[in-house]
Formats: structure tokens, C-alpha cells, sequence
């Protein structure tokens, strides 16, 4: 058998040709997948049924509760950069080669032809349907592990189909920590990497699962969803658990059987179970239903489930067809149809026009009926009140489907036809009938019924008026749906008439349940009543004539009218007095008290004012006003009841208000009026007849009342004088009289000239009672009395009268200063010895009208007057003293000056030498304003034209805008601003400009533009443009210093200060800043760097500043720094200019090797930069200079040079050498050829007899030697002349050609032989060349193969020499 991969490589070979022979479906094949899938796409949700439904089609393990679990989470475990990522999981037994064949194909599942078998999908393309949200959906089951792709495979341009083997990503142990590292991965597991735009309707739909899912499937009993992120707080699904149980079957026989289903659902946000009354019936297939797809079925399984209880759902609706999984149709209807339904390729609905589901829908009222009837008339003990809500499962709603509208319609046509509904009935028995044969009653009626029942009344004969009456406990508003959709109705509204007819249901009843039996039918009349017999049945009750209860019907044609009163007594006196207009009958008492004590009187009292009326004293009021008919007596009595009816507080404030509004009132002319707009009080005797004599508001719609009313009268027993009448009247048709009326529009001929004393405290006592009412003065009336001439004033003690607008009330001190001052102008004061000290209390109204109180006002006037003389002329030279003189003397009274002078001070009256101008903006000249005049146009005061004498008023010029003094005054000089045409500037007037610049810096650009390329600016180097000029600084200014020819401003000439308005010089264009100066500086530095001109005092000056610089973190541009370590500008001994890289610093360290060396020191000597250059030492050190003999070695190695006479070398530079030598080899340096070629000259000193040898003619004595040899023995290093420290030098000895081998030293010491005389030395030598290169022999014959012995007698010691000379020769030139 082949494995899963194999089976998968032989699909990929023999059905879509990869690596094989080329299928001539494959193109067919394409289009269909392409048709289908487009199918698939009517609905994001459609994957998630197909995926249920497979999930139900599975089979499972014994023992196990089948479950299907949906993981969404955002990981992409498939590296294919998914946003989100979901996974199923199923317990199911796993996928077998057929299920893979199967998924490898189109409508050929592995489900057809065994919908006996309970399975519930057929259309092979369930699983395609998950390419609506993924492009590469992944299956991990039985060891299978494929995945699949919406774009064509590149081997046979074909997409959704071909399987491809996932070796990697997504990796197991991925998979097991998203679904639980506790857990058992289940068998079966897809992974859908979603596409982008998919993830939010996936998350959507998860969210949105119905808890019904599981409600018509027989295998999966849990499903969940749920979010797996790091951060749950990231979680946007909404997770659910949905669980399914069977509890017991209620009723099973051979065609159908019921059962109760619970269903439980848990949360984020909910945690709800129900349970369902599950009815399935089976029914035989008709012949003519029958279809392809269903040819194996023979009868059709119908199953409803109706809740008890609210269902448990999500969102706002809930599926109403199942085809063993959801719909996505609402029915509207209260229970849950299943069936197996033929659906759309989307399972979004069923297919109403095939015939096999038009077979189950005309099923369905049979299963229903059955279903209903089983609860409703199979329950034996259920009481009545039990049975109602069976009927709530009745599909009373409509459905937005046509095909289960006509489901609905069979249904009500098979239940009207049941007599399956209860009626009223006071004994044991149930009695049901049909529908149509019952009758409603209003609620409100049953309770009537109820009340009078316990009073005695007998209502055995209620259902023997034409129709049985609905049981009690089912006619209630709940079931109105129901009973209406049963069409059970009401019954007719005679029956109501006949029933209170045939019972004594009026008289028979206390007064409470008679009110309620008219409120009932007040509450019904206009919609039931009102057309039928019940308006001729006698309903009313009312006294008589002689005192007995009556009863009269609605339409009763008596034209006396019921009425009810609180104020009876009284309204009958009234209408006595008026001759008896209204005609009213009365109610019992025990009526009336029900009626008032009753909550729905005014109900009650609407539907009685066919017949009854409530009348109160304002309302019988109304009606005499629309009776008097302009009788003049009965107007003046009216106006008698008005008042005493107000006075006994029969009437309210707003009744008589609205009363008064349109009763008729008598004029001046007898004539009764009902149009009138305001009322004026009777001429006689009235202030207004006093103050105008006429009427002036005739055309304002004001009428005068008659001398009716100022006369005495009685009313109805009670008497009243002409005064309290008129009172009345004034309150409540605002009969008025000045104070308390408002003038007209108009002008008033008594105000154009003189007022007596006591009108015009009239007029003003008039004022204020506007101005407290909140009453605006009309316009006219107010110009009137501002501009008439006839308020008293004096001037200079002479009275006249002058308008208010003229007028001024000042203290008398105040006055008489103002008009002492004040030589020019006169000032009218109110005549307060005419008015008297009242007049004080009437200072708000005298405002009013214009008179002028404030000492600011008078002084205004003044200013005034005297401007209106400068408006015609000039002001002449004295005019101007006597205004100075004015305000000082105004100062010197310690009396304020604002209004005087801000009257004056803006008029251009003041001369100065720019011509007339206002005193604002002029300057009063003095020295300290002598710089600023050499660089503006300022306008100075014309001293010239007014004389010094112009200097004693500085305290008023000043007060009137004139600025005296200079006082930081830098704007009027920036706004002045005028050169001198001869540059350059003088430093007192360059620093102005600077602090201009810096205290009004609105004027800066004003200033650059004037000053920023004149050569206006000294430096040391002459005058220069601010563009041109550098500012020393003391942190960095040495940097300018270095070389001559940079213009720094020169201090000495404008001194420290100069140093404060940096910013300023900057704005000029002044260089300022660190970056700017060493810009400049880069330059020249380069400049002389390349033509190597630097001078002594230029390389010490630059040395200087660089170490200012460092104090202050000021750092050089990498290009100067770079110029700086590469420029040849140091001068050294070798007498040439180098680069700092390429000097040393010669110091006590470089003693013991310069005398073997030609090092580039730099030339401290006198002539050139002397010791001064020491100083220095870490400044030019951190430009790369040399300053340790460690740092600078490869200096030594390249500039190695030794004298002719080696004696001229001393201990110390050999040793130096050698230490240099050390260093070099630590630093992994390389030596030069000229470095071996000077070390390789006879510079060594040794013992030998020739002194000094080169290093590859002398070797370094080891102390093991000892034992046979001498140091002088041989070319032995002189150890006494170098010391034993040469010793440690081994290795650089070795490095520069010195033997320190001991083969090679026997070698050097075998040919230094001839060199000895001596027999004893000889002879030593040769015996230790025996014990050393005898060991060296032996290694040697070792490493041939051969053993050598060596053997010396003693007795022959010439022969053994020359044998030991041979033998080391011998294996010297073999080794070697």
C-alpha cells in the first residue's frame, strides 16, 4: 500500500500530468472548478457551512463525542505572510485515500447515493468553498499533509485541485501550541492562511455562529470558536462553546415521534441554554417529487422545533430553515423547520422552484398541526390558563418569502378548521370550537363585568347574545397575534347595547362602577359607539324639577344643559342680575362628589359635554361677555361682576386677565367698545391732561375711559365705589396715567421751551419709571427732550436754559475751577439753586437726557472746543501755552487729565521739524537723542519756532504722547530710520543700532537691509561690511589670531559692550559663531598648508589656540582635521616641513637611540620653534605627532643609520635598538630591506680576537656552556661591554641574524678554531664540541636511520681532533 506521500505524487502524475502524460481533461476540468467556485462567491460565510457539514458527514471513533473546533489566531505558522490564520479541528477517524481522491476533484464526493446513511453533503465542492478566504488552504490527517493553491499549478496551469506534499511551515509542534500543549491534537486539521481583505468578514462570521447550529445534527454534539493570541487583550472574535443533549422522547409511534432537545451556549459575553420541543413525522415521497439527486429516498423526514423559551441566538435574527445545517433564511416564524432540503451552491437558501422541496414545504402544515394539536388537546390536566401559550408557535407573522407565505396560509387554513379553542365557561368541562365561532370582549368590559358580578348582577345568559365569549385567560392583549391569525374577533358593538339592556348594569350598580361603565364607554364611543344604539339608551343621570334621579339618553333634543358647579349660589344670583341668559340643570350630589374624586374625570366630562357641562365662574364669565351685545349699562355692570368675582376670589389672576382683555369698555363719548388697544384713564383729574394737555396717543389705538366708572354702584347684593372700580381697571386693562404709560413716538411742543419746575420733575420722574420697568425711551420723544431748551443753567453766574446735551452738573469747587482754568471756554452748570437739592436724586435720569456729570466729560468739551478752533486754523504759538498752562494747571489741582487730553493729543496742531503733527510721536530734543538723530528722521518739536520757554512744559508735553527723554525708545528710531549718506557709522551710533536691533526686533531686517554690505564697521583691519567683519570671542577669537588678515572688529574703538549684541551682529551678517570663524580659518590653514608658509609664530599661535578650543569642546570640520594630521606645515630637523603624522617630539626617551637614527624631530632648536614647542606636547600628540619612543618604532626601522666607527655605538643604543626591535615584533611589524642591510654591518661587539662582527658572525654565550667553554672561547656577544641584560634581547637577537642555535653556534665555533693559539683552549673548545655536538650527531644519525658512536682513546688526542673536526663537519654539512 502507498503512503500518503506517494498517493499524493501519483494524483500530481496521473491526473493533472505533472512529470507524466498530459491529460486532455485537465482544460475542462479548469472551467468547471472555475464555474462552481464562482458560484461559491455570492457569500463570505459559505465556507463555514461547508466545513459543519463535512464535519457531520465524517465518521468517528466509538466512545467519543464528535466535536469541531475553529481556532482563528494571528501567527502565520505558514510563512506565507498571513495577516491571521485559521484551523479546524475535528476528532473524526481521518482522511482515506478516497476522501483525498475525492478532494482532488469536483462533484465527485464520496457522499453520493448515501443520504440513507445519514449523510448530509453531496456536492463535492464543500471544501473548495474555503478559497473564498484563503488562497492556500493546508490538511494535516492520517499522515496526509497537502495543501492547495488558487492560482494554476506552473506543471498544469490548473488551480484549487492539485495537491502539493507541505514538507515545512506549519510545523506540528506549531500546530499543538495553538490548540493546547495539554491536549491531543485531533485527527484531522485544516489551516487557511486568510487573505487580507477576508480576515475581518472570517472574524465576522466566527463571531456571528448561531448557537442553533447543532440543533438538527445527529453526530457533533460540541462546537466552539474561539481566538488564540499572545495578548489576549488582542482578541477580537467572540468566542462561543455550543453543546447539544437529548433528554427524552415525550411520544413515538410508527410515523412520528417527539422529543425534547437542550441546547447550551457559552461566551465572552453570554452564557444561555434552551430547550426545544422537537416534532419529526415521516412522510411517503410522492411520484411526481421525486428528483435525481434523491432517487434512493423514499420518504421525506420532517422535523420542527419550537423553543421554549427565548432561542438562543447571535445577532438580531435567527435562521428559519435548516438543511440539517443553517440557512441563512429568516422565516419569521416562531418554531424551526429541517428537512432535506435541496439548496444553492452557497447553502444560502433552499430552491423553491424544484419539486422535491416543493414535496416537503406541502408536508409541513400536516407535520405542524399534528405537532400542535398533540400539545394542546393531549394534555388532560392542564388547566385552561395553561393551554394559551401553546399558541404562540402559530407563524402569525409573515414571512419575506412568497413559497413559506403559502406554508403559513395552509397552516391557518387546517387550524380554523380545528376546534381547538377554548370558551368562557364557569363549569369544569373544557368546551372547545372553532375559531370562527368564539367572540373577544374588551378587556376593560370584562373587568365591569367582574365588579357587578360580586355587586348581584346576573350574567348567567353572557353567551346567549348571538356568540360564545373567549375563555378569560386567552382573551388578553398577548395573544391579539394569535387570535387574529385564527381569526377569532371581537364581538359586535350591539352586542354591548343588548347586554347592558337585558341587565342592570346603570341602577344596579354603586356610583363607582357606574362611572367606570361611561368611562368605558367614553373611552369607545368615537370607535364603536357612537354609530349604534347606545346613544338612544339612558345613560345620564340628572335631578329633576322635583328633586328625583333621572336618566336621559346622549341624543335627547331637550335644549337644557347639565351642568356642574363649584360656585352654584353665586352663579345663580348673577343670573338673576343679568336676566337669566344661561338655562343649566344639575346632577345628584353623590354624582357629582364621584365624578370629582374620579382620576378620569376629564375623560369622562369630555365625552358628557354632548349633555353635561363643568362650568366655572370664568367660563359663565365668557358666555355673558358674548351676550351684552353693546348695551352700555350691561358693559358697566359686567365690569361690576368682573370685579366682585375677582374680589372673591372666584376668578383667578390669569381669568380675570383674560377677561378684562376683550370685555367692552365705555369711552369718553358713551359709546361701548370690544376693540380697543390701551386705555388712558379719564381726563379729569389726570397728570397726562396736566404735562400735554392733549392726547398725543390717538394713533396708538388708546382710548379714554367715561365718567361711568368714577361713579358707585350695585351688584348682586354687594357695592362698589367709583375709586375701587377704577382701581380694578388700572390693574387689569392697564387703564394708565404718566408715570405708568409709555410715551409716544413723538415730540412734545411743552419740551422746546422753558419747563416749570414742577412738570419737569414730572418728566424725570416719568424717566425713571421707564428706566426701572426696563422700558426703552421711543427715539423721537427722547430727541425731543435732549435737544429742547428748557433745562435751567448758569454761566459765569447768568442763568439761561439749555437741552440736557449741553448741560453739566458739577460740584460748585469743581465748577468754578474748571471755568478759572479754562480761560478759551464756557461751561454751562444745572441751576442747582433753582431745582434744589432734589434734583441730586435724580442723577440716572438727568444721564439719560444727556446731561454731563463727570469731571472727564467737562474736559472733553473743553478739548473739544479748542479742536474745533485748530480745525479751522492752526493753532497759534500762545493757543499752545494756554493748552500747557491749562493741564498744568489742571496737574497742580491734582484733577485728572485723560479726558482733557485724549481729546487734544491726537490732532496734528504741534509743529515740528516735520512739519505739523499730532503731540504723539513727536520728541522733545535733548542730548541724549543726538546719536539717534544722526541715523533717523525723528519729528523734534520746532524749539526754533517756540523758544526754550517750550522746556518748562516737559511734564505736559509728555502727558499729551510726547516722548521726552530717550528712554529706550528704540522703536521711534528704527521707524525713523534714515543713514547718513557718509559712511562709516560712529561706535556710539553703530551700538544704537545694535540695541535697536535687540529691543524692537520687529525693525532687525529694516537694519540689515541698510547696513549689511556698507563697509560701515571697524575692524583691525579698516572699515568693513558686517558680511566682511568677524566678532572675537573669548572662547575661540585666539583661532582669528593665527593669521593675520581676517577682519576682527576692533574693540578698542567700541569698546566691551560690543561683545553683548552678538546676536544682533549676527543678524547683520557679523561672522559670530565657531562654525562660521572656522570655516574661514579651514581656508587660510589650507592655503598656507599647501604652500608649507607657516611661520613660528604661526604653528606656536595655532598650538595655543587648539588647546583654548579643547577647553571649551569646541571641535574642528573633519576635512580641517584631516588637513591638519596630512598638511606639511611642522618644520623639523631634517630641514623640511612635514605632516604631525610624520614628526616626533624628541625627547628623553629618544636620547638613547637618535645617535644610531635619522629620526624627523621636530626643530625645537632656537632658530625655529626653540623649547617654546614642549609646551605643547599634548596638543600635538592628539594632532598624531610622535611623542613616546614605544609609539614611534617604525620610525627607528626606517630611519635606521649607523656611523662608520662602530665604537661611536654605546651600550645604550645597542640596548635602545634591541627594545625597539621588541616592540616592532609585539606590533606584528615587518622591517624594511634597508633596516637588514644597515643591521648586517660589523656593529656587534664581541670577544672574539676581531672585536666587532656583524649579527650573523657572533653568537649569544648560553649559560649551560659554562661547563665547557669560556666566553672567550668564541664570537661571543661581549656581555661584560652590553651587560647580562643582552641575554634577554634572545630573540630580537635571533630576528636580526645573531646565532643563538646550538647547532649553529658548534658550526660558528668549529671554523673560529684556526683563530686559537693555545693548545688548552683548542683542546677545550673541541671537548665541548664533542659533548654538544654529540648529542647533535646522535639526533642527526637518528633521523637517517643509522646510529653513530663516537668514540675517543685517549691515547691519541691530535688523531681524535681531527676525527671530531671531520664528524661535525661531516653532519653539519649533511644537516645543512
Amino acid at each position: 500500500m502507498a503512503t500518503p506521500q506517494e498517493h499524493i505524487e501519483e494524483i500530481r502524475r496521473k491526473k493533472f500530468s505533472i512529470g507524466g502524460e498530459v491529460n486532455p481533461l485537465t482544460e475542462e476540468l479548469h472551467l468547471t472548478v472555475k464555474m462552481l467556485s464562482a458560484e461559491l462567491y455570492a457569500k463570505d460565510a459559505h465556507f463555514l457551512m461547508e466545513l459543519i457539514q463535512n464535519a457531520e458527514d465524517n465518521a468517528y471513533p466509538s466512545r467519543v463525542d464528535p466535536s469541531l473546533e475553529f481556532v482563528i489566531t494571528s501567527r502565520d505558522i505558514t510563512c506565507t505572510g498571513a495577516e491571521a490564520t485559521l484551523l479546524m479541528f475535528n476528532n473524526e477517524k481521518g482522511f482515506s485515500p478516497p476522501n483525498i481522491n475525492s478532494i482532488c476533484s469536483v462533484a465527485k464526493s464520496t457522499k453520493k447515493g448515501n443520504r440513507k446513511r445519514g449523510y448530509i453533503g453531496e456536492k463535492g465542492i464543500g471544501f473548495k468553498s474555503v478559497f473564498l478566504i484563503t488562497s492556500r488552504p493546508y490538511i494535516f490527517s492520517n499522515g496526509y499533509q497537502i495543501r492547495f493553491s488558487e492560482d494554476p499549478c506552473p506543471y498544469c496551469n490548473l488551480g484549487y485541485v492539485v495537491p502539493e506534499w507541505v514538507a515545512e511551515n506549519p510545523k506540528l509542534s506549531e500546530i499543538q501550541q495553538i490548540y493546547g500543549s495539554g491536549s491531543t491534537l485531533p485527527t484531522t486539521t485544516l489551516i487557511l492562511p486568510l487573505k487580507a481583505d477576508k480576515v475581518n468578514a472570517v472574524k465576522q462570521q466566527l463571531s456571528s455562529v448561531q448557537p442553533e447550529v447543532l440543533l438538527f445534527l445527529t453526530k457533533i454534539k460540541r462546537l466552539s470558536v474561539r481566538e488564540h493570541n499572545e495578548n489576549p487583550k488582542l482578541n477580537t472574535v467572540s468566542a462561543i462553546a455550543i453543546t447539544s443533549e437529548t433528554n427524552f422522547v415525550k411520544r413515538k409511534n410508527i410515523d412520528a415521534e417527539s422529543s425534547t432537545l437542550h441546547l447550551a451556549a457559552q461566551g465572552d459575553k453570554f452564557d444561555c441554554e434552551c430547550s426545544y420541543y422537537m416534532w419529526k413525522q415521516m412522510f411517503p415521497v410522492n411520484e411526481e417529487n421525486k428528483v435525481e439527486r434523491r432517487m434512493e429516498v423514499d420518504e421525506w423526514v420532517i422535523t420542527l422545533a419550537f423553543p421554549f423559551g427565548e432561542r438562543l441566538k447571535r445577532g438580531a435574527t435567527s435562521p428559519g430553515i435548516y438543511a440539517f445545517l443553517p440557512t441563512e433564511m429568516v422565516t419569521n416564524f416562531p418554531f424551526v423547520m429541517q428537512a432535506d432540503f435541496l439548496l444553492s451552491s452557497s447553502r444560502e437558501t433552499i430552491l423553491f422552484d424544484d419539486k422535491w422541496n416543493k414535496g416537503i414545504l406541502d408536508h409541513v402544515p400536516y407535520a405542524f398541526v399534528n405537532a400542535l394539536t398533540t400539545l394542546v388537546k393531549l394534555t388532560d390536566d392542564a388547566p385552561l390558563s395553561s393551554l394559551p401559550p401553546m399558541f404562540s408557535f402559530l407563524p402569525v407573522t409573515s414571512s419575506p418569502f412568497p413559497e413559506l407565505n403559502a406554508v403559513r396560509e395552509k397552516i391557518k387554513a387546517k387550524l380554523v378548521e380545528e376546534n381547538i379553542i377554548p370558551s368562557q365557561s364557569y363549569l369544569k368541562q373544557k368546551f372547545f370550537h372553532k375559531p370562527c365561532e368564539v367572540g373577544r370582549l374588551m378587556p376593560a368590559f370584562w373587568n365591569i363585568l367582574e365588579k357587578a358580578k360580586e355587586q348581584g348582577v346576573n350574567f348567567n345568559n353572557l353567551s346567549s347574545h348571538g356568540i360564545c365569549v373567549l375563555s378569560s385567560s386567552f382573551d388578553k392583549p398577548e395573544y391579539d397575534q394569535v387570535l387574529n391569525f385564527l381569526g377569532v374577533v371581537q364581538v359586535s358593538n350591539d352586542w354591548y347595547g343588548r347586554c347592558i339592556q337585558s341587565s342592570d348594569l346603570v341602577m344596579g350598580v354603586s356610583e363607582d362602577v357606574y362611572l367606570e361603565l361611561l368611562l368605558f364607554l367614553a373611552d369607545n364611543w368615537s370607535s364603536k359607539f357612537s354609530c349604534t344604539g347606545m346613544k338612544n339608551i339612558p345613560l345620564i343621570k340628572y335631578m329633576d324639577l322635583d328633586g328625583k334621579v333621572a336618566l336621559c339618553s346622549l341624543s335627547d333634543n331637550n335644549q337644557r344643559v347639565v351642568c356642574i358647579s363649584c360656585h352654584d349660589s353665586w352663579l345663580i344670583d348673577c343670573n338673576r342680575e343679568f336676566q337669566g341668559v344661561a338655562n343649566y340643570f344639575f346632577m345628584p350630589q353623590s354624582t357629582h362628589i364621584a365624578i370629582r374624586l374620579c382620576s378620569k374625570k376629564d375623560t369622562l366630562l369630555d365625552w358628557m359635554k354632548v349633555r353635561v357641562m363643568v362650568v366655572k365662574v370664568s367660563e359663565y364669565a365668557a358666555v355673558l361677555n358674548n351676550k351684552l351685545n353693546g348695551d352700555r349699562k350691561l358693559a358697566v355692570a359686567y365690569a361690576h361682576f368682573l370685579y366682585h368675582s375677582y374680589s372673591n376670589s372666584y376668578l383667578s389672576d390669569e381669568e380675570v386677565a383674560s377677561l378684562c382683555s376683550v370685555m367692552p369698555l365705555v369711552d369718553n363719548y358713551g359709546q361701548s367698545n370690544k376693540r380697543w388697544n390701551k386705555i388712558l384713564v379719564p381726563a379729569n383729574g389726570s397728570k397726562w391732561e396736566e404735562l400735554m394737555l392733549s392726547n398725543p396717543w390717538t394713533h396708538e389705538g388708546y382710548i379714554e375711559l367715561g365718567g361711568d366708572y368714577l361713579r358707585p354702584g350695585n351688584f348682586a347684593g354687594q357695592t362698589a365705589t367709583g375709586v375701587q372700580l377704577l382701581t380694578f381697571l388700572r390693574s387689569h386693562v392697564q387703564a394708565s396715567d404718566i408715570p405708568h404709560i409709555t410715551p409716544p413716538n413723538a415730540g412734545i411742543p411743552a419740551l422746546s421751551s422753558p419747563l416749570t419746575k414742577q412738570n419737569a420733575f414730572l418728566l424725570l420722574d416719568w424717566i425713571r419709571r421707564l428706566r426701572i420697568s426696563g422700558i426703552g425711551i421711543p427715539q423721537r420723544f427722547l430727541i425731543c427732550i435732549k435737544e429742547g431748551s428748557w433745562l435751567r443753567v448758569t454761566m459765569n453766574g447768568s442763568s439761561s436754559f439749555r437741552p440736557p446735551g449741553q448741560s453739566f452738573y458739577l460740584n460748585d469747587s469743581l465748577g468754578k475751577i474748571l471755568q478759572n482754568g479754562s480761560v478759551l471756554v464756557d461751561i454751562p452748570l444745572l441751576d442747582s439753586s433753582f431745582y434744589g437739592e432734589s434734583i441730586l436724586e435724580y442723577k440716572d435720569e438727568l444721564k439719560t437726557i444727556g446731561v454731563m456729570f463727570e469731571y472727564a466729560e467737562a474736559c472733553s468739551f473743553i478739548g473739544k472746543r479748542l479742536m474745533s478752533l485748530a480745525a479751522s486754523s492752526n493753532l497759534t504759538k500762545g493757543t499752545l501755552f494756554s493748552i500747557l498752562n491749562f493741564i498744568k494747571f489742571l496737574r497742580e489741582n491734582l484733577l485728572v487729565l485723560d479726558s482733557f487730553v485724549h481729546s487734544i493729543k491726537d490732532g496734528r496742531w504741534l509743529k515740528t521739524s516735520q512739519g505739523y503733527m499730532s503731540p504723539v510721536g513727536s520728541i522733545l530734543f535733548c542730548q541724549e537723542w543726538k546719536v539717534a538723530s544722526q541715523i533717523s528722521s525723528i519729528p523734534f518739536i520746532d524749539q526754533d519756532h517756540y523758544g526754550v520757554e517750550i522746556l518748562s512744559f516737559k511734564t505736559e508735553l509728555q502727558l499729551l504722547g510726547v516722548v521726552v527723554g530717550f528712554n529706550g525708545n528704540y522703536q521711534l528710531v528704527a521707524e525713523h530710520l534714515q543713514m547718513p549718506p557718509s559712511c562709516p557709522l560712529t561706535s556710539e551710533a553703530t551700538l544704537l543700532v545694535l540695541a535697536c536691533m535687540c529691543h524692537y526686533p520687529k525693525s532687525a531686517d529694516k537694519f540689515v537691509q541698510a547696513l549689511q554690505h556698507l563697509k560701515c564697521l571697524k575692524t583691525d583691519s579698516g572699515f568693513k561690511s558686517p558680511v566682511e567683519s568677524f566678532l572675537f570671542d573669548p572662547e575661540w577669537g585666539s583661532l582669528l589670531q593665527v593669521f593675520n588678515g581676517i577682519p576682527i572688529l576692533d574693540q578698542n574703538f567700541y569698546g566691551s559692550t560690543i561683545l553683548r549684541w552678538k546676536a544682533e551682529l549676527k543678524k547683520l551678517g557679523v561672522l559670530v559663531d565657531f562654525e562660521e570663524a572656522v570655516k574661514a580659518f579651514a581656508g587660510l590653514f589650507k592655503r598656507r598648508a599647501s604652500t608649507s608658509s607657516f611661520s613660528k609664530d604661526n604653528v606656536l599661535s595655532f598650538l595655543s589656540c587648539y588647546r583654548q578650543l579643547k577647553k571649551f569642546s569646541h571641535r574642528f570640520p573633519s576635512d580641517l582635521r584631516k588637513c591638519i594630521r596630512e598638511g606639511k606645515w611642522l618644520w623639523t630637523r631634517l630641514g623640511s616641513h612635514q605632516s604631525p603624522s610624520e614628526c616626533i617630539l624628541f625627547g628623553p626617551e629618544w636620547e638613547s637611540i637618535a645617535p644610531i637614527t635619522v629620526l624627523p624631530f621636530i626643530d625645537d632648536s632656537d632658530a625655529h620653534y626653540g623649547r617654546a614647542i614642549h609646551e605643547y606636547e599634548k596638543e600635538l600628540k592628539s594632532i598624531g605627532v610622535v611623542i613616546k619612543l614605544e609609539d614611534g618604532v617604525k620610525f627607528v626601522a626606517d630611519s635606521l643609520c649607523f656611523p662608520s666607527n662602530p665604537c661611536r655605538i654605546t651600550r645604550v643604543n645597542a640596548l635602545s635598538l634591541l627594545k625597539c626591535i621588541r616592540v616592532l615584533q609585539e606590533k606584528g611589524h615587518s622591517f624594511p630591506k634597508s633596516f637588514f642591510r644597515t643591521v648586517s654591518q660589523k656593529w656587534l661587539k664581541t670577544n672574539a680576537g676581531t672585536g666587532y662582527r656583524s649579527p650573523d658572525q657572533c653568537c649569544l654565550f648560553d649559560a649551560e656552556w659554562k661547563q665547557y667553554l669560556k666566553p672567550t672561547d668564541g664570537p661571543f656577544i661581549d656581555e661584560i661591554f652590553y651587560g647580562s641584560e643582552i641575554s634577554s634581547f634572545r630573540n630580537e637577537l635571533n630576528a636580526i641574524g645573531v646565532i643563538v642555535d646550538v647547532r649553529k653556534r658548534c658550526s660558528l665555533l668549529a671554523n673560529n678554531l684556526d683563530s686559537h693559539s693555545d693548545l688548552v683552549t683548542i683542546t677545550r673548545i673541541i671537548i665541548s664540541l664533542q659533548n654538544l655536538s654529540g648529542k647533535l650527531m646522535r639526533k642527526v644519525t637518528e633521523g637517517f636511520g643509522f646510529q653513530m658512536v663516537v668514540r675517543m682513546d685517549s691515547g691519541s688526542i691530535l688523531q681524535n681532533v681531527l676525527y671530531m673536526i671531520k664528524m661535525i663537519f661531516s653532519v653539519h654539512n649533511c644537516m645543512f
